[in-house]
């Protein structure tokens, strides 16, 4: 399978975050892109003729972008930093402020339509929680992993079967005007809109990662061009907590074009596995001209913050299932934490989708 690799991941380099109440060592960090990359070297998946083996990155610009996610959010984010020192500095503090991180929120009963001036102010309306660290480099990070995932779509537009796109920060949680969950732009959301506006009818976004893809089932749910299917854990008790019930199928057009499976922490892998043919059978109805995976691995039993019991070799029976499904496919980098495995469980995926043999650990 066909690589690509963000080069910029690591200008997003947070060293903490908040996580139920309290400020913890991050866990959406580089080392995580930098262990699948060492995973890849060397192997079938990253032969290309570059200097590091991936294929290289094209630029698309931010067009593309701006087709999934509303122009005063994104130009919200572009000079967040920016903003962020300036307020930092008009407060007294010294030197590097830190990363940024809201803390309050328009919740129903209060006014979007009137941004505040306030730093604060405007952090909050555009953000999903106090766990995702804005930094100096998030927007560059992010803004070039769209880019990687269009060079990877533009792959498979020019003839190939699949391509994965290793990125960082990852995408699903993002909606088109808000942050959150660790992400900042969603790539799986801008890589079907691009495919769709290249001229594909119809086009699926299978979501494999342990939490909900908020952010992609709100983008698309009240349309019928893209198919979201979802199996995670049970928003009763997980994150993202407000979205990814059962009972959410879409709205007018999207009517019946919207999937949830949610699992409850701890199901058994064969309970995961069900649901995963539950979904591919939904999808496969749908015939979709592209594939979109959201490759989260933090299903894996090792995972810090999921609760899910899949194995090294679940991970590969996972790439040959998308394999036999047999659409140009597309698979896109989202969670997985537990950084020491997470290259072996990424290649095993591309291993099985490719029908070879899962590499020794």
């Amino acid at each position: 399978m066909k690589t690509l690799h963000n080069p910029e991941h690591a200008l997003h380099a947070p060293t903490h975050e908040f996580y139920r109440g309290r400020l913890v060592p991050a866990f959406e960090i580089p080392a995580r892109a930098d262990f699948i990359a060492q995973a890849l070297r060397g192997s079938a998946h990253a032969a290309a003729a570059t200097a590091d083996g991936f294929e290289p990155v094209r630029e698309f610009g931010l067009a593309p972008i701006a087709r999934v996610h509303g122009s005063a959010y994104l130009e919200f984010i572009q000079g967040a930093w920016t903003e962020w020192q300036a307020a930092a500095a008009a407060s007294g503090v010294e030197g590097d402020p830190g990363a940024a991180f809201p803390v309050v929120w328009p919740v129903p009963g209060l006014r979007r339509d009137r941004p505040p001036a306030n730093f604060a102010g405007r952090l909050g309306l555009y953000a999903m929680d106090s766990g995702t660290p804005l930094t100096a480099g998030s927007w560059a990070a992010a803004y070039r992993g769209a880019q990687a995932t269009l060079s990877g779509l533009a792959l498979l537009r020019a003839g190939e079967r699949s391509a994965y796109v290793l990125t960082r920060p990852p995408g699903h949680h993002a909606g088109a005007d808000f942050f959150g969950g660790y992400c900042f732009i969603n790539n799986a959301a801008v890589a079907a809109q691009a495919a769709l506006d290249g001229g594909a009818q119809r086009v699926a976004v299978l979501d494999v990662d342990y939490h909900h893809g908020n952010g992609t089932q709100a983008i698309f749910h009240d349309r019928a061009d893209v198919y979201f299917a979802s199996l995670h854990g049970d928003p009763m008790t997980e994150y993202p907590f407000y979205l990814g019930h059962a009972d959410e199928r879409g709205e007018g057009a999207g009517l019946g074009h919207n999937l949830n499976l949610p699992l409850a922490a701890g199901s058994p892998v064969a309970d995961w596995f069900a649901a995963l043919e539950q979904a591919l059978a939904a999808l496969g109805d749908y015939d979709p001209e592209v594939l979109i995976v959201s490759l989260g691995v933090d299903t894996y039993a090792g995972d810090p913050i999921s609760h899910f019991g899949l194995q090294r070799p679940d991970f590969h029976a996972l790439g040959a299932r998308l394999a036999a499904f047999g659409r140009p496919t597309l698979l896109v980098q989202e969670g997985g934490y537990a950084t020491a495995a997470i290259g072996h469980n990424v290649r095993a995926v591309l291993d099985g989708f490719d029908h070879l043999p899962l590499a020794p650990a």
